[in-house]
């Protein structure tokens, strides 16, 4: 009788990296970077480009460059969000704050300065990418009680197993950083969170991060859930009402 041998396991299926940037040099450059830390990186050199390759495949992640010709990336950013919550990371050629701040508030997750360090770049990644694959923790046994349900905050209904997110009866749609950070308020109520927890447990930085993509994150998170339920604290942070 011949030994059974077991078939090989299958291969893991590589993240896919839709890049959108305008500069040959730098789009190579990113790309072959990415690939090397085993990424599918999928190209394009303009807004209208990328928009047309986001709509017709699966991406696990858009990198977008601010300034993009046709469509730029901020446009790109609001287009891909009215459909999709897919992560997305901004490159900025200069750090400039209105850059930034149009770019988070446009639904960008987080973005990058140009030229992009390589180590900075590829942590960013993984740590959006943690957030998209987040798999909230199981309970805790409790004998024969019933399994816990929904958190409810008026009209407000929040499953943090089904990582589903209602008001008024009707399901909204959170990016992953803007689900992120409101399990994270909902964990703590009457709790003040100040900024560097925040960009600590929600956007996962080992490093004091720029606090704007907290406060714009937490202006779309209002938007979608209801301005009165996050309260702001002057000179701390911010507040779950209970």
């Amino acid at each position: 009788m011949s030994d059974s041998v077991s078939a090989p396991a299958p291969a893991p299926v590589p993240v896919t990296v839709l890049l959108v940037e305008d500069d040959e040099v730098i789009r190579r450059s990113v790309a072959m970077t990415l690939e090397r830390y085993g990424y599918r990186v999928l190209v394009a050199a303009d807004g209208l480009t990328g928009l047309e390759l986001f709509r017709e495949g699966r991406h696990d992640l858009v990198l977008l460059d601010v300034m993009l010709p046709g469509l730029d990336g901020i446009g790109l950013c609001r287009r891909i969000r009215e459909t999709a919550t897919d992560p997305i990371l901004m490159m900025s050629a200069r750090g400039d704050a209105l850059d930034v701040v149009s770019g988070l508030e446009a639904g960008a997750d987080d973005y990058v300065v140009k030229p992009v360090d390589t180590a900075v770049l590829v942590a960013r990644i993984r740590s959006l990418l943690r957030r998209a694959a987040f798999v909230p923790p199981a309970p805790e046994p409790a004998g024969s009680a019933e399994p816990a349900g929904p958190l409810l905050f008026g009209d407000l209904s929040l499953d943090p197993a089904a990582l589903e997110v209602r008001r008024g009866g009707k399901r909204i749609a959170l990016a992953p950083t803007e689900l992120r950070l409101l399990l994270e308020f909902a964990a703590h109520p009457g709790i003040v969170l100040n900024r560097q927890t925040l960009l600590r447990e929600v956007w996962d930085y080992g490093w004091d991060g720029d606090t704007r993509v907290v406060d714009l994150c937490v202006q779309r998170l209002r938007k979608k859930i209801g301005a009165e339920r996050v309260e702001t604290v002057r000179g701390f942070g911010y507040k779950w009402k209970r």
